[in-house]
């Protein structure tokens, strides 16, 4: 697969924070397809009930 890179910017509170969430964000890109995550994403930013439900059962 092709390789593409991005500036971005991530809110965080620190810049360990922020690199922890782009190496975690890495992952998710590598192991999820984009079908997925955008799924992943519509649910996360419109669907609080599913969020919660997934939160607990990571244990977060």
């Amino acid at each position: 697969m092709k390789k593409y890179s991005y500036d971005i910017s991530i809110e965080a509170a620190s810049e360990a924070e922020a690199d922890a969430k782009m190496k975690h964000l890495s992952v998710l890109a590598k192991k999820l397809s984009s079908k997925e995550l955008t799924k992943l994403a519509d649910i996360v930013q419109n669907d609080p009930v599913k969020t919660a439900i997934a939160k607990k059962a990571l244990g977060v």
